[in-house]
């Protein structure tokens, strides 16, 4: 069993796609789009993170999504952390079509510039809430925002994070020692798990499996693969690396993991950090 723990799907008026250098993945990403990737890869299930829109509309169509689509077994939708009436607006979600396979929430701390901003008691509310609420929060942050994540995980041990992309190691600018000793702390929280996934991206065009492969490693050190789960990022690896390339190289990177270590990257971390639903 594979589970792809990470992939969006987006229109191309999202705002952010006019950012220069991203023609490549301008376009619509459909289920119809997604579904025949799955099977060429022999994915079993996925999980649909929010792509940036940062609109509650959008989680409610990525729920309808998932209604219809038995592959998507779980969503992680957008809530802002510093709305005053996110109680009200997880309770909106839990009505919508869809909403039992709402298992998290993200908001995009990565371009936020306060270096305070996870501590401020309403974000910490919210954190608290999200979590009370049986929801994970992903943390999409840059490799500078590592520190502010572990103090926040720490504080609301009651909340199950999911650090995205491995906090975004500066992986062609060769900065491993950097995130080892940023990401050190945050892996000694045991309520984080980390997603191998978005690490060919950082790594940049003419990648090779050598470039992320002291990454994974080093996350296998320091979070153990039951904390370790595994994602394409489908459509923005498309940048650089098609969807089979994305996991082919992400199998590689693996290393000798034994039967169940490598189980539980690719399927059952997953599966149980999202309460995830899937077939056997």
């Amino acid at each position: 069993m594979i589970i792809d723990a990470h992939h969006h799907l987006w229109t191309a008026d999202y705002p952010w796609l006019a950012a220069p250098g991203l023609d490549a993945i301008r376009r619509d990403y459909t289920t119809a789009d997604l579904v025949p990737r799955l099977d060429a890869a022999g994915v079993t299930a996925t999980v649909l993170v929010e792509a940036g829109r940062c609109d509650a509309e959008e989680t409610a169509e990525f729920l309808a999504h998932a209604a219809t689509t038995p592959r998507i077994a779980g969503v992680v939708g957008w809530a802002s952390l510093t709305d005053p009436a996110i109680a009200a607006t997880l309770a909106d979600y839990r009505d919508l079509p869809g909403a039992t396979k709402l298992v998290g929430l993200r908001d995009q701390v990565q371009g936020v510039t306060d270096p305070g901003h996870l501590a401020r008691p309403d974000v910490r509310g919210a954190l608290t809430a999200i979590g009370a609420a049986g929801l994970t929060f992903d943390l999409v942050v840059h490799v500078g925002q590592l520190t502010s994540c572990a103090e926040a995980a720490r504080a609301t041990p009651g909340t199950t994070f999911v650090l995205d992309h491995l906090g975004k190691p500066r992986i062609a600018a060769g900065g491993l020692a950097e995130w080892r000793t940023a990401v050190r702390d945050l892996a000694g929280c045991d309520n984080v798990v980390a997603k191998l996934s978005g690490l060919l991206t950082e790594a940049g065009p003419g990648w090779q499996v050598a470039d992320i492969r002291p990454y994974v490693d080093t996350a296998l050190e320091l979070f153990g693969p039951h904390r370790l789960m595994a994602g394409s990022d489908w459509p923005v690896c498309d940048l650089v690396a098609s969807y089979a390339e994305a996991w082919t190289a992400l199998d590689a990177s693996l290393g000798e993991l034994s039967a169940t270590e490598r189980a539980d990257v690719l399927a059952g971390t997953a599966i149980r950090t999202y309460a995830l639903e899937v077939g056997s």
